[in-house]
């Protein structure tokens, strides 16, 4: 029935040629072509069809010379009575399926006498016939096999969430999914049918028609309709039969949403706020109520403090309690890896930008923070050179990609974080004083462990539970000498080096309290060292104690006010800004 009207013309051109009629009937007996006396019936299906019925169960052709009275014919009612003079029946088969018959049919003696004298020279024709009417069939059912899957490609494509465009080997587009209309913000009607370079300015899919080889994720800034976007694109090349490129197909993101994905999928770390930072000294609860309060503006942050002190867990706190908190926290070391990587690790770098540069290019620090915070640590180990770029970025809000000359804008929050004594080396010409100003427009002092002695007992005892747990151990707590040890010990490398001396212990310990004898050897000798201390008639004081005294009896001498701490600072051969900065940390002047 899906060729009918292929099968009406050739039937109609047999019997033109032969002079006899014809009829083709389906495997249902529903008759769908037919000349002369049976073309009334095209559409109904056959009362009787006992010759029909035959060959389409035996597959074979059958020629009855004398119908009504051949043996198919004796169970019919018109048996020795029918009116057709003679029959000739040939199966049509598609796929080694009978599919239905056409018949050669003889009304009168002309086209009886037609049908006897070329009957071998008919089944032949006919054969031939019911071959190309098996083509037709399936050239008709591959056809609409085609509509189908290309309606269901269609489908998918335009549910999906990428935005799809293809061309054809024209440059012509061709397809324009319902999310590429959301994206460019153009509608699938103005675009469709139009060469690429009517609508789009820096679409690289010529490219790839010409070069016949395609590319995966990587980012253009394209324009259309005056506006200019940043997008993820991956192009292939479509493949005819010949091996060349027929047309291309690309599917486009929008290259924040997807470097938002990419980090959410990278980021194993979990957030960290201002409750998850142990201790109840006064000090540590001072600082923590400073950057809560500095945590809801944009400003940038310079945290201050020793190694180990905390300082990347303060900038993880601040970013999770500002505005900004369902962005990324991307941090970087400065001080761990080459310059020379360091550069395109901040700022990306274009393809071929230096040998071995990755294929598309790589979008570097500033960009994969984007909409949050980008932590650098160690900052006072990056060279003048990346200092310089680095201000003028923070200036502009626009980052440059190494070897690239597309001017990217980036909204970001910058906390810098450095153990060094910026001032000091801003003064020796080692760091840029207006990037010091830049960075330390809120500055944060970490105290180190030594100044917040009271929260040594919750910092061992959290960390013990931790390890307790991960070492699949049961340790209950530590005895009184140990703890007196771990209370007297000085802490050079502050919580960082007491979360290392708290794993080593539950390591080594059996028992069910951490005894002297499973701390590190430094805690434990250091009882020792100083009982060696050379008896002295001259009294011994930590140095951060003269130096607290030393500076309080300069303020005393010279006054509080700006003018006196200006004085004091020279009289002991200190910067203004290191003045204050220790002010702060001894909390000199308070009440």
């Amino acid at each position: 029935m899906q060729a009918k009207e292929t099968e009406q013309r050739i039937s109609a051109a047999i019997a033109a040629v032969l002079k006899v009629e014809v009829e083709i009937i389906d495997a249902d007996l529903v008759r769908v072509a037919g000349t002369g006396k049976v073309s009334s019936g095209v559409g109904n299906r056959l009362l009787r069809g006992l010759v029909n019925k035959h060959v389409l169960k035996t597959g074979e052709p059958v020629f009855i010379n004398e119908p009504g009275f051949h043996s198919i014919c004796l169970s019919c009612p018109l048996s020795g009575t029918c009116f057709y003079r003679a029959y000739l029946v040939y199966p049509i088969k598609a796929d080694n399926k009978i599919i239905g018959t056409i018949s050669l049919v003889a009304f009168d003696d002309e086209q009886k006498k037609t049908l006897t004298a070329n009957t071998e020279t008919l089944l032949d024709f006919v054969g031939r016939m019911a071959e190309l009417i098996a083509s037709k069939v399936v050239e008709r059912e591959m056809v609409k096999e085609k509509f189908v899957m290309a309606g269901k490609l269609e489908a998918v494509v335009d549910s999906v969430y990428e935005g799809v465009l293809a061309i054809d080997d024209n440059g012509v587009i061709t397809h324009f999914n319902s999310s590429a209309e959301r994206l460019f913000r153009l509608k699938r009607k103005n675009v469709v049918g139009r060469h690429i370079d009517e609508i789009f300015e820096n679409m690289p899919l010529l490219n790839v028609l010409k070069e016949g080889r395609g590319f995966t994720s990587k980012d253009y800034f394209i324009s259309t309709n005056d506006k200019k976007l940043h997008l993820l694109v991956t192009a292939k090349s479509i493949r005819s039969d010949e091996k060349v490129a027929a047309g291309v197909v690309a599917t486009f993101r929008d290259f924040k949403e997807a470097q938002k994905l990419a980090y959410q999928i990278i980021t194993t770390q979990e957030t960290l706020g201002f409750d998850d930072i142990i201790g109840n000294s006064k000090v540590i609860k001072e600082v923590k109520a400073k950057a809560a309060k500095i945590a809801g503006s944009n400003s940038t942050v310079l945290i201050l403090g020793e190694s180990g002190t905390g300082k990347e867990v303060f900038a993880r706190a601040i970013h999770a309690g500002s505005t900004h908190s369902h962005k990324p926290f991307v941090p970087i070391n400065c001080g761990a890896i080459p310059e020379n990587l360091l550069e395109s690790e901040l700022f990306g770098y274009e393809e071929g930008a230096f040998t071995g540069a990755r294929r598309g290019g790589k979008p570097g620090k500033f960009e994969l923070a984007n909409g949050g915070t980008l932590f650098l640590d160690e900052i006072g180990n990056m060279s003048l050179y990346l200092q310089a770029k680095l201000l003028r970025i923070l200036q502009e809000r626009q980052v440059e990609r190494v070897g690239g000359t597309q001017v990217i804008p980036v909204d970001i929050r910058v906390i810098a974080a450095t153990n060094n004594d910026l001032q000091e080396m801003v003064q020796r010409g080692r760091f840029r004083e207006d990037l010091y100003y830049r960075l330390s427009v809120i500055p944060l002092v970490i105290p180190p462990l030594r100044e917040r002695r009271e929260d040594i007992t919750l910092l061992l005892d959290h960390y013990r539970r931790r390890f307790s747990k991960l070492l699949d151990k049961i340790t209950e707590g530590f005895s009184e000498e140990a703890m007196r040890l771990c209370l007297e010990y000085n802490w050079p490398g502050n919580i960082r080096e007491l979360i290392n001396a708290v794993e080593y212990a539950i390591n080594l310990e059996e028992g069910a309290y951490i005894m002297p004898e499973s701390l590190p050897p430094r805690i434990k000798n250091d009882k020792d060292k100083k009982l060696q201390l050379p008896k002295s008639p001259l009294e011994i004081r930590p140095l951060e104690q003269v130096e607290k005294e030393a500076i309080s009896n300069a303020l005393e001498l010279y006054g509080w006010t700006e003018e006196g701490k200006t004085k004091a600072a020279a009289a002991l051969g200190i910067s203004r800004a290191t003045i204050y900065r220790k002010i702060s940390k001894y909390h000199l002047g308070e009440n």
